[in-house]
Order: structure tokens, then C-alpha cells, then sequence
């Protein structure tokens, strides 16, 4: 039977200690040795308790991506048993407890961070259960097995539960046991069904959004339109005249009503008819955005990568080659809007939520209501989509502001407008790129020059030395050699605030690179598989460029209007390779049949899960390479729900073929790389189906409009 994942409070925890103190437990910090009950605190673990049962507590949160499938498996594979027999829990936020494992889930870092000390911490766990056993019957460990919740002796037939092997084997937990070999492997590799999805289906699976708590009002909010606006003036008694509305807050540049359900909240909301100072950037438009990044990459930024002479490359080039790309701001809409519920007590303040970075709002919560850590408890629920959106605080210091100034619980819940207007949107962008080849075809020089927001310089503050790392992440370093290479960067902000979505430097980069790459290949009158082959020495990145290409039947005739492109990153240390079926039809819509990927993301643990990764990965980025971006008007964000942040129809995803390549190599992440790969797939068949080079995401209105 599926167990749900839970989440358990503060007094649960401790609550519970009095039976880990006689568990075997076993820390997932290194998984170096196993820790007694009074300092769990200061670590995740695996237990297995003294009724037998497995339980498993973790840093990383599930946000739709199978995550906790895949941790789970690990800890079966070692253990003996079917992943739906490991009882995970999402604990509450404490960052010193898990350190120095991240409890950030962001990055497809969840597999590649835990993917040693989980497997390790199990097999720790396995051989202390296995010596346990082989103690009690007096015999060698060797050839002793684990099945089902026991300890086998395959020669006498005995068995073991794990009960009764609980207190010898926490006594004795060996801190370098081998984990098991691929060879013997039985659970990883193999498709194994989400195990949260019957809970999803069922309607009983919790996310933030689903939180009651006893007493708790209801409340949405609404924030300046314009960015940087204050709140002028509100009609507080025409609100509180609407049945169920409980108070009407102003804070400087929003404005909050709680009442008994959210459609009263939002109904005494617009009776409240706040009205706005709009502030300085009222005027401010896309046009003049776009104009500041085209004017920033005129010339080299801050130099994030030099290497070789670019003029003695560039001297003798056969062809050089030249384009500018733009890429717009892009909103989240994740399904899940914006929520978080909070009880501001004298004792501290309580807040549930479902977050990807469940320290960070802890500390926000702190820091907001000037708290110590350990006054702020962070209950974390599933998410129904995080994409990065959910790597910000911001609405947990929302909520915690409004919660303490009621005397009751409250859930701040955005509209699907509110959340899509005042998102943290991904940066819109400007790339200017060159590059110079030889007589074959060969890059000599390279020259990337990248401009938009740093979202690094947020975080890091005095310490942002010029480069935001993520901005060029997959840029400094991308698969095509050259003699001489100079990648630069420059920060150009606007009034408009930004995040991470869904990857951000890979991804954007990915899109320029890969575009580029076809123009290249176009200039060196090459084609365009033949020409990434001839210059990528990377072995992983040619395997997968050379399967989907062979899958999708690359180089087959195709009809008039139709088209082949493809796109290759390695990047996340996963190789990912895509090859898109564009047709245009007789409107110059642009339709995407099938899309053929190729992974090799190390040893698939799940490969259902990573078929579905890719398969969310390509619909998600599809949705955004065709149509997405959202646009300043008069200092405001233009679109506002799903009508113009449009996601991709029913009838237009395209049928998406995977194959998933046997591989020796370490985990990489599955997060953002199918995402990645999309719009320069596209692109490139959209040129080869039309002739029609288009340099500009959304690709629709750029086709449209070249």
C-alpha cells in the first residue's frame, strides 16, 4: 500500500524520539555513523524502528518531479523491500539538522546530492541487519539476504524480521558498508509507478494550498500594479459591510482582507477599491527594456570566461558570423497559486506552506517579524508546481506580516492575476554572439556577449563580483571547441523583479547556443548534425546527438512545410539530446508533432520517472518556446492569467519518444534539461520547414512578425 508523504510537526518529532532512541538509526550527513536519538536534530536519517517499519526523513521536497519515488527507491534497493514499504516524511525546516546536505530542492540537485550518502546510509542500515542476524544464528553474514522486512538465510531457510534484529543491529552500525553493486541491482533501473500518485488521484495527497487550521481566516491580497507603487487610499467600511469579511489591513503597498472563505475575501477586496501612488515607473514599458539590454551588448560586459587571442583567431577566418538574440520575461503560473497560512503566537509563529527552500523561510519569517530561528516553525507540504517560482520567500513574508497583526490563524491565498502580475518572472535577456570558422568549417573564435538581470546579485549582495554565474552557466563552457573564446556578461535591471524558471542560464543559453549552431553549420554549408559531429569531442554529447537523430530518422525527405531541428546540451551532468517535427501550417501556425530525446543522465533510478520528466519537460517548455513571455506595459505586467500566459492545448502536445541510454556514468540532474533543449529544437525545424531564421522567443510572434 502507497504511504502518503507526511509531515509531521516539531512535537511529533520529539514526540517520537523515545522510539528512535531504541531504532536503528542511521544519518543521512555523510551516512558516517550512526547518532542516538538526542541528536537527530542535527541530521536527516533512516530508521528502521523497533516494529520493523522503515522510515525515512529527507531535505528535499516533492514539487510533481517524482523525487521522493526516487530517494525511496535507494533506500528499498539496499533494504530488500518494495519502495512503497518506506514511510518518507517531509520534516519541519531546520537547516542545521540536515547540514551540510542543501535543503533546497532547485538546480536537479535532489539525486545528484543524495545519491551517495542515501545509498550509503542504507547499505550502513543493511550490513548492521545482516551482522545482527548472522550473530543471533551463528553463522557468517556472507550469503545472509534481505526480503520483505527480513533477514533470509537462503541454506537453513530461517528468517529474521527486522524487529527482532532492531536493538542488536543499532548497537553495532558499521560506517563503510558497501552499497549494492549495479549487477545485483532489483529495484533500481526498474519502472516503478510514483508513489504519491493514487494520493493525487484520490484527492487526499496535501499540498499548502489544502492546509486548515482551527480558527483560521482566509485572505488574499492585492499589491501595487506598478512596480515600486504604494498604496494611496482604500475604503475599509465598504469591506468589512461584506458578510464574512474579518478585517481589512494596509501595509505601504498592498492591501490585505481575511474573512471566512476566499471568494468573501475577494469579494470584500474589491468593495475595499484600493487605489495607488503609482510611483516612477509608471512610464516604463518592454520597448525601452529590450532597447537597454540590445544598447548593454554592444560591448563586451564583465568577462565570465577568456581564453586564447580572439583577434589572432578571428585573423583569416573564412566566415565570421554574427546574431542577436532576444528572450523575454517569463512568468511561473505554476497550478498551485501563491499560498502560505500562518499563527503568529506569543510563543513564536507557526507557517505552513509548500516551498522549495524551506531554511530560507524559516529565516525570512525571523527576520520579518524579528524572531530568533528558533521561535519559527516551517511545516512543508507538496507542491503543485514550484519551476523556481517556489525558490523565493516572499510569500511567507507576506503572510507572516499579515498574520501578526489578527489574533487567529491565517491563509493568504493569491489570485491566478496577482500570482501571474507580481511573479517573480525569469529575466528577459539580449545575447549578442559571433564566431569565426576556417576553410572546414572549424570555430577559431568565439564570442558570446550575455545581457539581463542578476539574479545572483540578489543573494550575494557586496560580495556579486560582475558575473551571475547561473546567467552563464552552460555559455562558459559549451560543446562546441574553439581557439579562442571570450564570454561576457552585463547586468541591466529594470523595475521588474526576477528569479529562477525552471533553469535559468542552461536553459536561455542552450537556446542561443544551439539556434547559433545551426547558423554556424548553415554558413560552413554543412549539415547541421554533420557539423556539431564534426566539432563536439565530447563522447556522452555525441552518443545521445546521434540516437535521437538516428530515432527520429534525421536526414529522411519531408514534406513542404515540414521540418527537422535539433538541440544537444551537457549541462547538470546529465547529455541530452532532442530532435523536433515542426509543421507550419496554411495560418503560419506553428504545430509540433513529436519530439525524439536521447538522455544519458548516469543510471536512470527511475526510468518511468525520467520518461516523465522528459515528457512534462518538453510540454512545459513548449508551452513557453511558442507562446510564453510576458510584457511591461506602463510599469505593470500586461497578461494575467491562462487566456494570455498560454499553455499548451490538448490537441498540441506532441508525442514525445525517449530513450534512455545505458551508461556507466555518475547521476545528473532531469530537472531542467528537457526544458532546455525545446526552443532551439524548434527553432532550427522551423527554419528548415520555412527558411525563416527566428531569433526571438516566443517563436510564434517572432515567426509571425519575420
Amino acid at each position: 500500500m502507497t504511504t502518503p508523504i507526511a509531515t509531521p510537526s516539531r512535537r511529533a518529532f520529539l514526540a517520537g524520539s523515545a522510539v528512535l532512541a531504541s531504532a536503528l538509526v542511521v544519518p543521512l550527513h555523510r551516512a558516517l555513523s550512526s547518532v542516538p536519538a538526542a541528536q537527530l536534530a542535527a541530521n536527516g536519517y533512516l530508521a528502521v524502528l523497533p516494529d520493523g517499519a522503515v522510515s525515512l526523513a529527507l531535505p528535499k521536497t516533492e514539487m510533481g518531479q517524482g523525487i521522493m519515488t526516487a530517494l525511496t527507491m535507494l533506500v528499498a534497493e539496499e533494504l530488500g523491500l518494495a519502495p512503497s514499504a518506506v514511510k518518507v516524511s517531509i520534516p519541519p525546516a531546520d537547516r542545521a539538522r540536515f547540514a551540510p546536505i542543501d535543503t533546497t530542492t532547485g538546480g536537479s540537485t535532489s539525486i545528484r546530492e543524495l545519491w551517495k550518502p542515501l545509498r550509503q546510509a542504507a547499505a550502513n542500515a543493511r550490513a548492521a541487519l545482516v551482522d545482527a542476524a548472522a550473530r543471533q544464528w551463528k553463522v557468517m553474514p556472507d550469503g545472509l539476504t534481505l526480503a520483505d522486512g527480513a533477514v533470509l538465510n537462503p541454506a537453513t531457510g530461517k528468517r529474521l524480521g527486522f524487529a527482532a534484529l532492531v536493538a542488536d543491529a543499532a548497537a553495532h552500525v558499521p560506517t563503510d558498508a558497501t552499497p549494492t553493486p549495479r549487477s545485483a541491482w532489483k529495484v533500481i533501473g526498474k519502472d516503478t509507478r510514483r508513489l504519491d500518485s493514487a494520493d493525487k488521484v484520490r484527492g487526499t495527497a496535501q499540498f499548502g494550498i489544502d492546509v486548515k487550521v482551527p480558527g483560521m481566516k482566509i485572505a488574499t491580497l492585492a499589491q501595487s500594479p506598478v512596480f515600486g507603487g504604494k498604496l494611496a487610499g482604500h475604503n475599509a467600511a465598504a469591506a468589512k459591510a461584506v458578510p464574512g469579511v474579518a478585517d481589512v489591513i494596509a501595509l505601504d503597498d498592498c492591501l490585505f482582507v481575511t474573512a471566512d472563505s476566499l471568494w468573501t475575501a475577494k469579494k470584500g477586496l474589491e468593495a475595499a477599491a484600493p487605489t495607488w501612488n503609482e510611483g516612477a515607473n509608471a512610464g516604463l514599458d518592454q520597448a525601452q527594456v529590450v532597447a537597454a539590454l540590445d544598447a548593454a551588448v554592444a560591448k563586451p560586459g564583465v568577462t565570465a570566461k577568456a581564453e586564447g587571442d580572439l583577434a589572432q583567431a578571428r585573423a583569416g577566418a573564412a566566415k565570421t558570423v554574427e546574431a542577436l538574440y532576444h528572450q523575454p520575461f517569463l512568468a511561473h503560473a505554476t497550478m498551485e497559486p501563491g499560498n502560505c497560512t500562518a499563527h503568529v503566537t506569543p510563543q513564536g509563529v507557526q507557517v505552513w506552506t509548500g516551498t522549495q527552500v524551506p531554511s530560507d523561510c524559516r529565516a525570512a519569517a525571523a527576520r520579518v517579524l524579528g524572531l530568533g530561528e528558533d521561535k519559527v516553525q516551517v511545516h512543508n507540504f507538496l507542491m503543485g508546481g514550484g519551476f523556481g517560482r517556489r525558490l523565493e520567500t516572499d510569500m511567507v513574508e507576506r503572510t507572516v506580516s499579515l498574520a501578526a497583526k489578527v489574533p487567529y490563524p491565517v491563509k493568504l491565498v493569491w489570485t491566478r492575476e496577482e500570482d501571474i502580475q507580481h511573479d517573480m518572472v525569469r529575466p528577459a535577456y539580449a545575447d549578442r554572439i559571433s564566431a569565426s570558422l576556417d576553410q572546414a568549417g572549424k570555430v577559431t573564435a568565439w564570442e558570446h556577449r550575455i545581457a539581463g538581470s542578476a539574479v545572483m546579485a540578489r543573494f550575494l549582495g557586496d560580495k556579486f563580483n560582475g558575473v551571475d554565474d547561473d546567467a552563464v552557466d552552460g555559455a562558459i563552457a559549451p560543446l562546441y571547441p574553439a581557439k579562442a573564446r571570450l564570454v561576457t556578461f552585463k547586468q541591466v535591471e529594470s523595475a521588474v523583479p526576477t528569479g529562477w524558471w525552471r533553469g535559468v542560464g542552461g536553459l536561455r543559453n542552450t537556446f542561443v547556443i544551439e539556434s547559433f549552431a545551426d547558423e554556424l553549420a548553415l554558413a560552413a554549408g554543412q549539415d547541421p548534425l554533420a557539423w556539431r559531429l564534426a566539432q563536439i569531442t565530447d563522447p556522452r554529447a555525441r552518443a545521445v546527438l546521434q540516437k535521437a537523430a538516428a530515432e527520429a530518422g534525421w536526414g529522411k525527405a519531408m514534406p513542404k512545410g515540414e521540418g527537422l531541428g535539433l538541440a544537444v546540451l551537457h549541462i547538470w551532468d546529465t547529455c541530452l539530446a532532442a530532435v523536433a517535427h515542426v509543421k507550419v501550417d496554411a495560418q503560419k501556425q506553428i504545430l509540433v508533432p513529436q519530439v525524439t530525446v536521447a538522455v544519458d543522465c548516469g543510471p536512470a533510478i527511475n526510468p518511468l520517472g525520467v520518461k516523465a520528466q522528459i515528457e512534462g519537460g518538453v510540454t512545459f517548455a513548449l508551452s513557453a518556446a511558442l507562446y510564453g513571455g510576458v510584457t511591461l506595459e506602463k510599469g505593470r505586467i500586461a497578461q494575467s492569467n491562462y487566456n494570455d500566459v498560454r499553455p499548451l492545448r490538448m490537441n498540441e502536445a506532441p508525442r514525445v519518444i525517449t530513450h534512455v541510454m545505458p551508461t556507466d556514468n555518475a547521476p545528473g540532474g532531469m530537472g531542467e534539461p528537457p526544458a532546455a533543449v525545446i526552443a532551439p529544437a524548434v527553432a532550427n525545424a522551423l527554419f528548415a520547414a520555412t527558411g525563416k531564421r527566428v531569433r526571438q522567443v516566443p517563436l510564434q510572434a517572432g515567426f509571425e512578425a519575420a
